[in-house]
């Protein structure tokens, strides 16, 4: 195997010029897009060889959480991903290296450290043991929106629930302004203010996302914000990344389904071939948003997401108790 050197970027003025763009996730955009966000400091780590060029790379997200009520502080880092590689070098020696590399980098200044959405549920299984990360089962949907429309992947009934609530004036459209935006936020921190996993970034974040490789959506009754929901873009692909909904104060309206429709829908209509739905939470025999999402028309399939606490004691119960 030939000799690789892996290097660990926290300013986008140091960069070498051989990055690849076609990833969102693990793209200098994705790190200047973090780096200019409060809260959150994110790390490019890669692999070179010794003429400079890099055949690997890979961002990791530091995120710093706080709050009064529940009350807690902590940073735990997160990755979308294995990263992206050369089609000619060896994808999981160089993932090997650099997982290890940011593993040693982050110690214990950080609570535990997460990967996520995968391209395959095994990818990477050798390398993280190796650096005693243990496997959570996970749940993961998405839609195919290359063989059949949306329209025909849903039930006639879940269909005329759509039509209702268009004719009774609810609408779905694009963030426009900085009312829009704030109004946004407002409402994606509303609805997860008592959910401590989530992280909401601040409004910089889903700005520059717009701007760039995202778009954000707010549902409408009667000029009042009753949905919203911010998708990312990627190698032809779509990504639901964050949704939040009234969906008790306006059950008569299901602005939770319009809300999710219309990011399908506009997924659809821009040529994407799958829509993701990043977190549909733990494989639980009952999950109500997971068999929401999956009303649809999505595919489930089980994969893992790996952590590693940086206390010892703490991350060794873990592996025995997540052991498979």
């Amino acid at each position: 195997m030939p000799q690789f050197t892996v290097h660990i970027y926290t300013q986008p003025c140091t960069f070498p010029d051989s990055l690849r763009t076609d990833n969102f996730f693990h793209s200098p955009q994705f790190f200047e897009l973090c780096h200019a966000t409060p809260r959150q400091k994110p790390y490019l780590v890669t692999a070179e060889t010794a003429k400079g060029i890099v055949v690997g790379q890979m961002v990791a997200v530091v995120r710093y959480r706080s709050s009064w009520l529940p009350p807690y502080l902590y940073r735990h880092c997160r990755v979308h991903g294995e990263g992206v590689y050369d089609d000619e070098s060896p994808r999981y020696e160089l993932f090997g290296l650099m997982l290890k590399a940011l593993t040693e980098k982050l110690g214990r200044w950080i609570l535990y450290t997460e990967f996520s959405n995968l391209s395959t549920k095994m990818a990477g299984y050798k390398q993280f043991r190796e650096n005693n990360y243990f496997p959570v089962r996970w749940m993961s949907i998405h839609n195919s929106l290359h063989s059949r429309t949306p329209e025909e992947r849903i039930s006639e009934r879940l269909q005329q629930r759509i039509n209702l609530a268009y004719q009774r004036g609810i609408v779905t459209d694009e963030v426009k302004d900085d009312a829009d935006l704030h109004a946004f936020h407002k409402l994606l921190r509303h609805h997860n203010w008592m959910k401590p996993k989530r992280f909401i970034p601040a409004e910089e974040f889903f700005r520059r996302l717009h701007k760039e490789n995202g778009r954000l959506f707010l549902t409408r009754y009667r000029g009042r914000v009753v949905g919203c929901s911010a998708v990312a873009y990627s190698q032809g692909q779509a990504y639901l990344w964050y949704a939040a909904y009234r969906r008790k104060t306006f059950v008569w309206l299901s602005p939770d389904v319009l809300t999710i429709w219309h990011a399908i829908k506009t997924s659809y209509e821009q040529g994407c071939e799958h829509i993701f739905f990043m977190d549909v939470g733990l494989p639980f025999q009952k999950n109500k948003f997971r068999e929401f999402i999956l009303r649809f028309g999505g595919k489930p399939t089980s994969t893992y997401r790996w952590f590693q606490c940086s206390i010892g004691w703490i991350n060794r119960i873990f592996s025995w108790f997540y052991r498979d």
